[in-house]
């Protein structure tokens, strides 16, 4: 899924970039490790491709439905400069300085409707199962409320059990997808 498509609709917006005054954030992951949540940034294109090249091939595979080992330039370009009038990208993160290092991504970009949006979510491998999923993407429905935004969708490959169960345990509605009997659209509503 490419939910940064440069011909996406504004997000409904009462000021330049309501989203990005959200952030950052501090959290807590279960384990008692510290994160930070925030906004994508340009400067975030070497963290980004090193975060996507670290992602085991099930891993990259889950996220993209196709066999990429690196974000292709075009893609890296889009994923690191958000358009916050109508997407929303998070970054969690874990270091600081030049030791900040990727751990998760969420994002989403508005349907043509305006009060919906895709969404697409990873987790690199060795942080799965400690909550990080859970918290971007709470943090990710937390700054579609604030933009006006009453629904949120993706499509998860059926074969992905673990973020089914994730979707599950957030409240979202699990569908089979309109076109593809091996996805699931997991749709919820605000």
């Amino acid at each position: 899924m490419d939910v940064a498509s440069s011909n996406s609709p504004q997000l409904p917006t009462g000021s330049p970039s309501p989203a990005r005054a959200l952030y950052p954030v501090r959290a807590r992951l279960r384990d008692g490790t510290d994160i930070v949540i925030r906004p994508m940034e340009p400067e975030d294109a070497d963290r980004e491709q090193a975060f996507v090249r670290a992602l085991s091939p099930e891993s990259r595979y889950f996220r993209f439905m196709t066999t990429l080992r690196e974000l292709p330039p075009d893609m890296l370009y889009r994923f690191t400069h958000p358009d916050f009038q109508r997407e929303l990208a998070l970054a969690a993160v874990v270091g600081e300085g030049a030791s900040t290092k990727f751990i998760g991504v969420a994002r989403c970009v508005a349907d043509s409707d305006r009060t919906s949006a895709e969404f697409a979510v990873v987790v690199t491998d060795e942080w799965q199962n400690r909550g990080v999923g859970t918290r971007l993407l709470c943090e990710l429905m937390r700054a579609a409320r604030a933009i006006g935004l009453r629904r949120i969708w993706g499509d998860v490959l059926a074969s992905n059990m673990q973020m089914l169960g994730l979707m599950v345990s957030l409240g979202f509605e699990l569908q089979r997808a309109p076109d593809d009997p091996l996805l699931r659209r997991v749709v919820k509503v605000f």
